[in-house]
This record gives C-alpha cells, structure tokens and sequence, in this order.
C-alpha cells in the first residue's frame, strides 16, 4: 500500500461519546491553523457525511483528497481517497473509543495507523496522526465561513457541479469504485414451495432495504445461461466485506439457494440518481 499522509485528517466527537457518537457537527468547512490548507464537510443524513480536502493558492483551489465518513450498523468508519494514489482505492480507518476524545485506526496501513481526535470547543478542533508509537505531527483546526470566491483550477468542466460531486463521492474523473455481484444458484437443491416462496421474500425485502439505505444501486435478473447465473447487484460499498455483511441478510443466500461472485467495478458515480426517477414509473410492486 502506498504511503499516504492526508493533509487534513480531522474528525471529532462531542466531548461526552455517549451524548453524540456521529460527528454530525463537522458539516462546514475547517482550515488547519497558520496554512491555507482546509477540510469541507457535507452532512447527507445522520450516519453519513462526505467531505473533501483543499488549498487555497492565491484564491485558487486545488483538492488533494475526497473523505467519507459513514456509520453502517454500530461500525463508523473514515475513509480518504487521496487523488493520483493507491490507484484510486480509499484508505479505511476504524473509530474506538477512548472517553472524550477518540481514535480512528488502521494497524495493517503504514502510515497513519491512529487519527486522534478531539474537540476544543464548537469553532475549534485538535488532531493528532500518528504511527501509534512515536512518529507523527499534530495541528488546530479552526471553523470558517465557506468563502464562495475561490475557484477548483482541478475543474474543466463548465458544468461541473461541485456539491453534488461531493455528494455522490465521486473522485476527480467523476466516478467511483463499487462492487459487483453476480448472484448465481446455490446449493440448496429443495422443492419445497413455501420454503422457497419465503426465501425469495426475504431476498426481495432485503434488496428494498438496502436501496433505502443508499447501500444497493442496481438489481434485476438475468436470462437463462449455462453458467446458472441468476442475477445482478451493484452495491454502493467498496469493500468485499461490506458487500459480504449487506449479503447475509438475504435469506434466499442465508438458506443456501442463491450463491454469489464479487468483483470490484468502477463507474459513474452519478449511477444512484437514477433511483429517484425509478421509483415514480412502476405500477406493481414485484
């Protein structure tokens, strides 16, 4: 893995971790103290925010890394995508907690391995990133009003929209990594009707689930081939585990009659806003 230090690592919690245990309050921009270097946070829901990080060079903007940080079930996790590095694959760290401040950590990563964080007051916040021993460098960081008169020299685009892009956390190309599943038959070979009826519920009502987490982006099946393949997803996750996890609670996969294959698939990273316009044109549930 490549050596990555992002430049403007932060998060924090409020100062009691059971009060707030999302660190909703970073939605804004935050600049590292006595540097033009800064952090822009949007917060899309309560377990989910996308940011990215930038300098300023004489009004101009130029982003260096896109940052997510999101809670799936009771994990929250960060993730820094930084741009021209590991060839396009986000670093994951890990939050624990260790009382009012708290640790993202990484211990197979080279460096960072531990991201400390903690919060001096609403406008200001105090990271540490270091190897979890002794190297590693800290800094303040203060709350700005976002100053709407710089300009991204990275942008060629006159239609570029840079809310939106963070939104959709796609990287400078406009895409995004997600993982593919190609769902196949398994090996429950059972006639049982019921059993089979129920299952394939289940499977329907998990696929309903996930798209209202954000966590499934495509599903539809496949026609009759010689490989027994059934059908497809297109998960919103960039791991195998995560994709793994959102799996097993598909109880058609749980019992046996559906297996899977995963690959990693790289694409628009506009593909979700399709969803919107999907949801207004059926007429039967399946």
């Amino acid at each position: 893995m490549k050596y990555i230090v992002p430049l403007l690592f932060l998060i924090a919690m409020e100062s009691t971790f059971a009060q707030s245990r999302f660190p909703g309050f970073l939605q804004g921009t935050w600049k590292v103290e006595n540097k033009e270097q800064y952090e822009h946070w949007d917060k899309l829901n309560e377990s989910s925010l996308k940011g990215f990080s930038y300098t300023l060079n004489n009004g101009q903007m130029s982003i260096s890394e896109y940052l997510d940080i999101s809670e799936i079930n009771t994990e929250i996790t960060y993730t820094a995508t930084v741009l021209r590095q590991n060839q396009g694959e986000g670093i994951r760290f890990t939050l624990s907690n260790t009382d009012s401040t708290f640790t993202f950590e990484n211990a197979h990563h080279d460096f960072p391995k531990n991201i400390i964080y903690q919060k001096l007051s609403d406008n200001e916040l105090y990271v540490q990133v270091t190897d979890g021993m002794q190297k590693g460098f800290a800094y303040k960081m203060q709350k700005q009003f976002q100053n709407n008169s710089t300009k991204d020299t990275s942008v060629s685009n006159e239609k570029y929209d840079p809310v939106l892009a963070n939104k959709l956390g796609g990287d400078e190309y406009g895409m995004k990594g997600y993982v593919l599943v190609l769902l196949k038959t398994g090996t429950n070979q059972t006639t049982d009707k019921s059993f089979i009826n129920n299952c394939f519920r289940g499977h329907m009502d998990n696929i309903n689930q996930l798209v209202k987490e954000g966590k499934l982006t495509v599903a539809g099946p496949l026609g009759k081939n010689d490989k027994t393949y059934r059908g497809i997803f297109i998960l919103n996750v960039t791991t195998f585990e995560e994709a793994k996890s959102l799996l097993q609670n598909d109880t058609a996969i749980k019992e046996g009659l559906l297996d899977f294959d995963l690959f990693k698939w790289y694409g628009s990273a506009a593909l979700p806003e399709y969803l919107d316009a999907s949801d207004k044109i059926w007429k039967v549930k399946p």
